[in-house]
């Protein structure tokens, strides 16, 4: 991983000189795997981040802090208890490991200062955050390791603390470099992976910059290979690296992709990948982690925070869809209905031919022009009279039964639209606040349960989150529905009647509002307003799409109708590439 242990010293280096002296004033922990703690420093507050994800461990002060869940977990708990208030004393690094120890003065319920230590283990899905007291004893972690999971190393209440086991490899903060690159020529792989194998507390990027450095376009030389002026700029290079660790002249650098897209770290100039990538140098390394993984780890904490969410709306349709099923089964069966009427008309016209008792009866079908023959079944225990009205009640059973499921199909029907639409809200949420009103959504029209209150106290609802609001090139605002209820508020009671309403034809998608202020908006702006929309749907994959337009005044909620559910006319369509970029630009 690109946080090794070379950046992690630089890391801790920076933490230790911006959390000396600090006092923690709140702790919380926003999902299984990640805390964030509120700081007083001398110079303000400031959240620490730290996170145990296995794809994005790291510790380092953020301006991006997840938002906080209702009820704390008893981890967090357990840290506020002890953690509460501490003063921070040291943050330190065992040689060149991905750990970072935070040493705490805090007071114990007799008031006593005690030494408390968190070790934070940044490596990949080992990842861990383990609370010790001042004997070195284990008081609780993040995640806990039992014996049945590993017998290297367990890591469980009342057990001693004991490090990760070393790997075998070379520091530089003790090693010669000249005995670092004699040991990787004596390794039979290519340069890069010979460097990686020997040298502790380097990532895979910074090996293949220090091959690129040495042999250029022949950087996929094997070690054991290389001849004498090779060798030279070899321990060359590793003794430039051994300066860039113990003389603390490393400075944080993001790597780019074409797209714009963070690719690599490091703590070193990168020069490997020329001009198919840029460079970026950041002020602080905590700054580029959190420019590094900020956008990321946001998309995967609501994915997991969704999940609940998106299990029960597919339960929802998958049964919404089988009653539809049973139903038509049940109409298709009903559309036989005419035989009981012709049957109960023949029967009645035919009492007279019939013998009580008899199972059958054939009769004369005056309805067909042919006059055929209509063998009738009977129910010998009723008399002839009874059962042509037997008959005749199936017949207006079966009549009924249309009426009340041709309507329960089509409210079905709506439903399963209505859902569609949140499952592409549900895409689209950016934020726990959008889940939470979504959540809402469900609740309210009956297809999730309340949950209930866990206290007497009942918890306030969050304040609903304003639209989403872009601006065109010649200045008009549009405006972006983030969920169906916030669609019904945005076109029912916020858009004025000659405001422009855009929505995708025949794809879930949110409702968009072209504001005009009282003036004629451009067709530019429409069309601009158009490619929000198409943007904001399930269309957005597409190369292009299809977006109904018209005035709000031509748009109206049928009564009782889901949320977001209108029906509108005079509209326009327009085919357009979803877009919401330059010169889209987010207010």
């Amino acid at each position: 991983m690109a946080l090794d242990g070379v950046f992690t010293r630089f890391l801790t280096n920076e933490l230790n000189s911006a959390l000396i002296g600090a006092r923690v004033s709140q702790i919380h922990q926003p999902n299984k795997d990640e805390l964030i703690f509120n700081i007083r420093t001398f110079g303000g507050g400031v959240k620490l981040l730290i996170s145990a994800r296995a794809n994005s461990p790291r510790v380092s002060l953020t301006e991006h802090a997840p938002e906080n869940p209702a009820s704390p977990p008893m981890f967090c708990m357990l840290l506020r208890k002890r953690l509460g208030g501490a003063k921070i004393c040291a943050v330190r690094q065992p040689g060149l490991e991905r750990i970072i120890f935070i040493d705490f003065d805090s007071n114990n319920e007799l008031g006593d200062t005690v030494r408390l230590t968190l070790a934070c283990e940044i490596m990949g899905r080992y990842s861990n955050v383990i609370l010790i007291d001042a004997d070195g004893a284990v008081i609780d972690s993040l995640k806990r390791v039992d014996p049945s999971m590993t017998s290297m190393r367990v890591v469980l209440p009342g057990v001693k603390y004991a490090l990760p086991p070393a790997q075998d490899k070379l520091s530089l903060l003790d090693t010669p470099p000249s005995a670092a690159a004699a040991a990787i020529v004596n390794l039979a792989e290519k340069l890069d992976k010979a460097i990686l194998s020997s040298i502790v507390g380097i990532s895979p990027v910074v090996s293949r910059e220090i091959a690129y450095r040495i042999g250029g376009s022949r950087s996929e030389m094997f070690s054991d290979r290389l001849d004498s002026n090779y060798r030279n700029r070899l321990e060359y290079y590793i003794g430039r690296l051994a300066d860039i660790i113990k003389n603390m002249d490393g400075f944080p650098v993001c790597v780019y992709d074409e797209d714009g897209r963070p690719r690599d770290m490091s703590f070193m100039d990168i020069t490997q990948y020329g001009t198919l990538c840029s460079v970026k140098r950041f002020d602080t390394f905590s700054s580029l982690l959190d420019s590094f993984y900020s956008e990321r780890d946001k998309a995967e904490r609501i994915k997991a925070k969704s999940q609940d969410l998106l299990k029960a709306l597919t339960s929802a349709f998958e049964r919404t869809a089988r009653k539809i099923n049973s139903q038509q089964a049940e109409l298709d069966a009903c559309a036989d209905r005419e035989r009981l009427r012709v049957c109960g008309d023949l029967l009645q016209a035919n009492l007279h031919n019939i013998k009580k008792g008899a199972a059958f009866v054939d009769v004369d079908n005056f309805y067909d022009e042919n006059m055929s023959v209509l063998r009738i079944s009977l129910d010998p225990s009723k008399s002839p009279s009874q059962n042509a009205q037997k008959y005749y009640k199936e017949y207006q059973k079966a009549k009924t039964a249309q009426h009340i499921l041709t309507e329960q199909i089509k409210l079905a029907k709506n439903d399963l639209s209505y859902l569609d639409n949140v499952f592409d809200s549900l895409s689209r949420a950016e934020s726990e606040r959008e889940l939470a009103e979504i959540k809402a959504e469900l609740v309210q029209t009956g297809f999730l349960k309340p949950q209930k209150a866990k206290n007497s106290k009942k918890s306030r609802e969050p304040k609903p989150l304003p639209p989403l609001e872009f601006c065109t090139k010649d200045g008009f605002r549009v405006l972006v529905g983030r969920s169906n209820r916030q669609n019904d508020t945005l076109t029912l009671k916020t858009a004025s009647k000659n405001d422009v309403w855009l929505h995708t034809q025949d794809v879930p998608g949110a409702h968009t509002i072209l504001v005009t202020d009282g003036k004629t908006p451009s067709d530019e702006a429409i069309v601009e307003a158009a490619q929000i929309a198409a943007y904001h749907s399930r269309a957005r994959e597409s190369s292009r799409a299809a977006v109904d337009y018209t005035l709000v005044r031509n748009v109206t909620k049928p009564q009782g109708a889901r949320p977001g559910m209108v029906i509108f006319v005079k509209n326009k369509t327009l085919f357009v590439e979803p877009k919401c970029s330059e010169p889209l630009c987010r207010v």
